[in-house]
């Protein structure tokens, strides 16, 4: 039977054309398989196209019907290798090429865009070059499809002398050709470049002019990007975007609001980019916030949304709020990637809820670098120093090679749990330690009443002692009474900044912890006199998924409200209401 009329009279291939779920996709293939029909090698390769949309990219799932394919042809290699070029790991597409090759299937200009693209997300410019001969060899030179991808890969590898060299030879250019010599130069911050090729530019499109957009807001020029936005002929979608994004780079969040608020239509990019862009400059209440309203407005979220959405649960330590978003991942099957887990997983440790974030760790399908740090200081920074340490052997043991981060965990645990000679050991591992671990073994040495010791370390740093150094050991002499270190400690840090009023109410309670009230009260009237301004206090409390902030010396609304209820309650004598309330 020919495939065209096979396709036509089989009603289960029809079938995966309207598909809108992947448990429908999975009772074809059922059917596909008692019918025998997955045997067919037409049928196979229409199941295997499913598979690797966006909708239902699940390339192990593919991998698994493909094998099963005795004679695999052209199409079925290129859908392989297109669904692997889009996953997160494109590095696949190269092996599906290779088997492609030694199996005698010829590559087609089908082929080629998409092994070009693997290579340049892994950036893999040696593999990329010798594509690059092969698709001379079959002859796919004069193909502009084709010349553009390699315009793309060398970009992408910052390669643009040579992806330049490919421009310039390219027969019979079409403005998809001068957008992806724009864009490389654009990727490679080759703005000046950049600029003179839009000027050359005889026919420019809507996407010509937001990658200029987008270029300029990448370095920063934010009046070359709205001078590029306002002369816009036309703007869609992305070119608000691309406005938008060079707002939040430079932490414009407001004009970045404005824009926003002002676009005619969004879509999941839009409000991603508001709410990393909030997250990243602490308005993660407002992030919040629009996260709400982007459910309200029925807009699914992805995975950069989601992202920002736990990472600002995490600084506020908005658990319950954080906890609905995993919820709804799992109930709406979204598909997760271990850069969505490990922001869940840093989220219920930042919100202390260490036995979730271990569930969640142990269960994970895979986990890199970022994962074992998450967990590895997660465990250290809630006490829990000998569990952190045993993960960090694990974690040596899978052969993961551990990075600043991870030593600054493994100190930190090492910190509180008194282990001082177990810290120096994992401290001599370091091969250049930074700032930031000699702050850890102060505060190691601190903590065990090494203060001298202590001293020593910071006085032997090879860098400039910091904050951390000093305050580490500021925090050590308050802890242990050691007056005299104290006022050494203090003194460099008000060198450091003199501004900072935490410095001298530390060490104002070190005389105090000693019993020298006219100290304490000399360093009192300089903080007086010196006009410095005490870090206002702060509570945040999470009711219902919603976050309240609390703030010191400032007169709140929802405060008052809740003392007048409180006062009519009583007044009312209606004391199960008051129980009701608590």
């Amino acid at each position: 039977m020919a495939p065209c009329s096979m396709y036509l009279k089989n009603p289960i291939l029809s079938l995966l054309e309207r598909i809108q779920t992947f448990s429908q996709l999975s009772q074809i293939h059922t059917q596909m398989i008692t019918t025998s029909l997955v045997t067919n090698v037409f049928a196979a390769s229409k199941l295997v196209s499913a598979l690797t949309t966006s909708n239902f990219l699940d390339m192990d799932y593919a991998e698994l019907i493909f094998f099963q394919i005795s004679h695999p042809n052209s199409f079925i290699f290129n859908t392989m290798i297109r669904g692997h070029a889009l996953s997160p790991k494109p590095s696949r597409a190269l092996l599906f090429y290779a088997q492609m090759r030694k199996i005698g299937v010829l590559p087609d200009n089908y082929t080629y865009p998409f092994v070009l693209k693997a290579c340049g997300l892994i950036k893999y410019l040696q593999y990329g070059s010798k594509i690059h001969a092969h698709m001379l060899k079959f002859g796919f030179r004069s193909n502009v499809i084709v010349q553009n991808a390699l315009i793309n890969m060398y970009s992408r590898c910052n390669a643009t002398a040579i992806a330049r060299q490919v421009f310039d030879e390219i027969h019979g250019r079409n403005i998809v050709s001068w957008n992806c010599m724009l864009g490389g130069y654009v990727y490679c911050l080759e703005i000046d470049c950049a600029f003179r090729l839009f000027d050359e530019m005889r026919e420019k499109d809507i996407v010509s002019w937001s990658i200029m957009v987008d270029g300029y807001g990448k370095i920063g020029d934010l009046n070359n990007a709205r001078k590029c936005f306002d002369e816009m002929p036309e703007r869609d979608l992305a070119s608000w975007n691309a406005m938008m994004g060079a707002y939040t780079r430079v932490n414009d969040v407001n004009k970045a609001q404005k824009l926003f608020e002002e676009m005619p239509n969004r879509n999941v990019i839009s409000w991603s980019i508001m709410m990393d862009g909030l997250t990243k400059n602490g308005k993660c209440q407002e992030a919040l916030l629009l996260f709400n309203r982007m459910m309200v407005e029925r807009v699914k979220p992805d995975k950069v949304s989601l992202v920002s959405t736990l990472s600002a649960c995490s600084q506020l330590g908005a658990c319950e709020q954080g906890r609905w978003v995993h919820t709804f991942i799992n109930k709406t099957k979204i598909k997760t990637d271990v850069v969505l887990l490990t922001a869940i997983l840093d989220m219920y440790t930042k919100c202390g809820c260490i036995d979730e974030a271990r569930r969640l760790f142990d269960e994970m399908p895979e986990k890199n670098l970022i994962t074992w740090n998450v967990m590895i200081v997660g465990l250290a920074i809630h006490g829990n120093g000998e569990e952190a340490l045993d993960l960090f052997l694990k974690m040596r043991n899978e052969g993961i090679k551990p990075d600043d981060v991870t030593y600054i965990g493994v100190l930190s645990a090492c910190s509180h749990g008194g282990q001082v000679k177990e810290g120096w050991q994992y401290f001599r591992e370091i091969l250049v330690p930074k700032v930031e671990h000699y702050g850890c073994m102060v505060d190691l040495l601190g903590r065990a009443a090494m203060l001298r010791e202590a001293y020593e370390l910071v006085r032997s740093m090879p860098m400039r002692p910091n904050s951390i150094a000093w305050g580490a050991l500021l925090a050590g002499c308050r802890l242990h009474g050691d007056v005299e270190l104290a006022k050494i400690a203090a003194d460099k840090l008000v060198e450091l900044d003199p501004s900072d009023s935490g410095i001298y109410v530390l060490l104002s309670n070190v005389y105090a912890g000693a019993r020298m009230w006219d100290n304490v009260e000399r360093v009192r009237e300089m903080i007086q006199g010196g006009k410095l301004m005490k870090e206002v206090g702060l509570s945040v409390i999470e009711v219902n998924g919603a976050v309240y902030e609390f703030v010191h010396g400032v007169r709140r609304d929802e405060i008052i409200w809740v003392v007048e209820s409180l006062g009519k309650i009583l007044q009312s004598k209606d004391h199960s209401s008051i129980c009701r309330l608590l």
